[in-house]
């Protein structure tokens, strides 16, 4: 196909039944991804969707798909073609089964298999023995999309796709579109009754009447005119519209009393027997009913049916709170807090991140997430256990990356449960409410938290059971987070907004580190972070995030920890951020001449002999050395000659920290001489990749000022530092 052909394109098309001009020069294009056609019933939807497919005889005009004619072709060869067809009425094989269904048409090699499609439909995966006329009308409309998916075509045709199924699969479907559409694999022409879903899954909306399209609009207008809804296809008022007032009284007599309107809120509902009695059971205790009691909220009726198209999601505040965990063994904790969530007027849907393969009663069901494993649901639903909570906690990550309705998210459980839910939190960024409700949360939490600003609360019992101390604990995280959300939605803008710049400091550059913020604060939002491992992830994950707009990288000393065996220590991702973000970067070799341990007797034994420098009574340093240097300037090195954006990074020839100058514990001038060598053997220099020494100790105001020249020459007008050419400054190579 050439570079700009549209996937689907109809001019001028005519199409009769006898005397009946169906579609009256009908002209519509499909460039790529998703486009929706609403209208009437009568007004032609159908029938156009016959004439694309050869199904019905073209009188005149054309129809083409990529640039090919599909005029007088067959059905047949449509389809080899290239084009999956929905049909309004299934038409599915009564005596086939619908595992028989899908292994008939699936195409192999193609984004869409078997099994992919239990992961998107989970029912059909529950009926795969059942035939096709042992489905309820929902199952059916479900095996006639898959049926079309399993050919993965070039482009797909849907005739009412979401007809006949309950608002829980239609909520599936549409999911479904949106995916097809960002994917790009797959190009749809819906035909679609209902004006939500038609406006959510697409960027534009075609209007049918009367056998004409009679115009294309952009589906954020259309979901929010009801006026034109009304006056183009019969929908989009309300029955209080239409509700007449109140009758008056006879003249002379009372008006009657206004019927008292229900209480609203929460409303709590009691099982007197929440176990199944029988003739031995004894009476159930007031406080043990009223323990299982649950919780159910009328959310307000909403007075506005638009619903946001895609073209705007990821712009909005998210809506939607997630609570999330394993239904089949949490099942009464999730839904506790799900009920409490509500109650508070929230938006809450569950994710169920259970791996037995159980039937489930949450929105988002395990085959749905599992469906994002690179390998589907085959890579989660496994016999051994590991390895299936690996599998889904892989697939929840990718599933939630992909969200950007996500208000809040609440987790509950284990060992398990909680490596399911924060491996997803961590992707989310910083600002979003995360809690998570855990058994491990009182000890070493940070392979969980990571960088990210997840809520650990200690669940002090098992999450097991509903009880005096779950119910309290499991009621605190949920409205904690519930308290977070609200706050986060009213949050006025912050008037004093300015671009963050992220900047890594430790103790023994902390002078260096308060000069250069006291000089950029008053026009930068200046972040520092301590680091210590974890923040230096934390500010590249803003950095991955769009949340700084550049980065001071004073301090790098992780990288000593990381080469030596530290407590401390960075991740080979450390610099990443910068080198996929492309912008200028400024970097130093702050505190490269320490590596960190806890208290005293916690240092490696073949490290006893070494020069320690007690920091604090649980803080032990240990000066690097020469060869710990050498290796530590490739390895910084090679990560700066990855990166595509202007960089500048300081060599201080006086010292790397507050202890390393003379009379100082640490000062070596050797190992600080072996460390600039190896850097400027390694990088590669250019006119904007440049290494700089100064003569000064890092935490020296002239170093600052420099740092500071340089940063205002980067995001200035030039590239080009003034503070290179300051006395006393090198630019080496270049």
């Amino acid at each position: 196909m050439a570079e700009g052909t549209p996937i689907l394109s109809v001019r001028d098309l005519n199409l009769f039944y006898g005397q009946s001009h169906a579609l009256q020069g009908v002209n519509l294009t499909l460039q790529s991804g998703v486009l929706s056609v609403v209208g009437r019933n009568g007004m032609g939807k159908t029938t156009l969707c016959k004439a694309i497919m050869g199904l019905e005889p073209i009188a005149s005009g054309t129809v083409s798909m990529a640039g090919q004619a599909l005029n007088g072709r067959g059905p047949a060869d449509i389809a080899r073609m290239g084009i999956g067809y929905v049909p309004q009425g299934r038409r599915l094989w009564r005596s086939l089964s619908v595992d028989e269904h899908l292994k008939l048409v699936e195409r192999r090699g193609g984004s869409w298999t078997v099994e992919r499609i239990y992961a998107t439909f989970p029912r059909l995966a529950e009926r795969r023995q059942n035939g096709g006329g042992q489905l309820s009308g929902g199952e059916q409309q479900m095996l006639a999309i898959s049926r079309a998916l399993l050919l993965n075509p070039r482009l797909l045709v849907m005739d009412e796709p979401t007809e006949g199924l309950a608002p829980v699969i239609v909520q599936q479907v549409e999911d479904m579109l949106v995916r097809l559409g960002e994917e790009r694999d797959i190009d749809v022409l819906v035909i679609e009754q209902n004006i939500g879903v038609a406006c959510a899954v697409a960027d534009q909306v075609a209007i049918m009447v009367n056998g004409r399209i009679n115009r294309v609009m952009d589906s954020g207008q259309l979901s929010a005119d009801r006026d034109l809804q009304q006056a183009l296809l019969g929908v989009g008022r309300h029955a209080h519209d239409e509700t007449p007032g109140p009758v008056p009284s006879p003249a002379g007599q009372p008006a009657a009393p206004a019927q008292a309107e229900a209480p609203a809120g929460p409303t709590r509902i009691y099982v007197s027997n929440p176990s199944l009695p029988t003739r031995w059971s004894r009476p159930v205790p007031v406080r043990v009913i009223e323990g299982m009691a649950r919780t159910v909220t009328a959310l307000p009726a909403s007075t506005d049916t638009a619903v946001e198209p895609l073209s705007t999601r990821g712009t909005r505040a998210g809506s939607v709170v997630y609570v999330v965990g394993t239904l089949d063994t949490k099942g009464p904790e999730l839904r506790f807090i799900r009920d409490i969530l509500k109650a508070e007027g929230l938006n809450v849907r569950m994710v169920d991140l259970s791996t037995s393969g159980k039937p489930s009663g949450a929105e988002v069901p395990p085959h749905a997430v599992a469906a994002f494993h690179p390998r589907g649901a085959s890579g989660v639903f496994i016999d051994d256990r590991g390895e299936a909570v690996s599998g889904m906690a892989l697939a929840f990550e990718r599933w939630i990356a992909g969200r950007d309705d996500i208000a809040g998210i609440i987790g509950a459980g284990g060992s398990g449960g909680t490596v399911l839910a924060t491996t997803a939190m961590r992707v989310l960024p910083v600002g979003i409410p995360k809690v998570m409700i855990s058994t491990i949360a009182s000890g070493n939490v940070g392979q969980y938290v990571g960088p990210s600003d997840i809520m650990m609360l200690y669940s002090v019992t098992d999450v097991q059971g509903l009880n005096s101390i779950t119910r309290q604990v499991l009621a605190n995280g949920a409205q904690a987070l519930a308290g977070m959300v609200k706050g986060r939605i009213g949050q006025a803008p912050d008037k004093h907004d300015k671009p963050a710049i992220g900047l890594t400091m430790f103790g023994a550059t902390t002078p260096c580190v308060q000069a250069i913020t006291k000089a950029l604060e008053a026009d930068y939002d200046c972040l520092v972070f301590h680091a210590t491992g974890t923040g230096g992830r934390s500010m590249e994950k803003l950095m991955d995030s769009g949340m700084l707009a550049a980065i001071i990288d004073i301090t790098t000393t992780e990288v000593c920890d990381k080469v030596a065996g530290g407590v401390f220590a960075a991740d080979d991702d450390r610099f990443g951020a910068s080198i996929r973000a492309g912008k200028p970067y400024i970097g130093a070799c702050g505190a490269l001449d320490m590596v960190n341990f806890f208290a005293p007797e916690t240092v490696p034994e073949r490290y006893r002999n070494r020069n320690l420098y007690r920091h604090n009574p649980q803080i032990t340093l240990m000066r690097t050395t020469v060869e710990e240097n050498r290796e530590m300037g490739r390895w910084i090195g090679e990560k700066l000659n990855q990166m595509t954006g202007p960089v500048r990074f300081f060599l201080p020839e006086g010292g790397v920290s507050m202890i390393d100058a003379p009379g100082k514990s640490f000062f070596d001038p050797e190992a600080d001489a072996a460390l600039f060598a190896s850097l400027e053997e390694t990088v590669v220099q250019t006119s904007e990749r440049q290494l700089i020494r100064s003569p000064h100790n890092i935490n020296d105001p002239e170093f600052a000022a420099l740092i500071v020249e340089a940063f205002r020459a980067l995001h200035g007008t030039g590239l080009r530092s003034s503070a290179n050419r300051m006395p006393g400054n090198r630019v080496i190579g270049g």
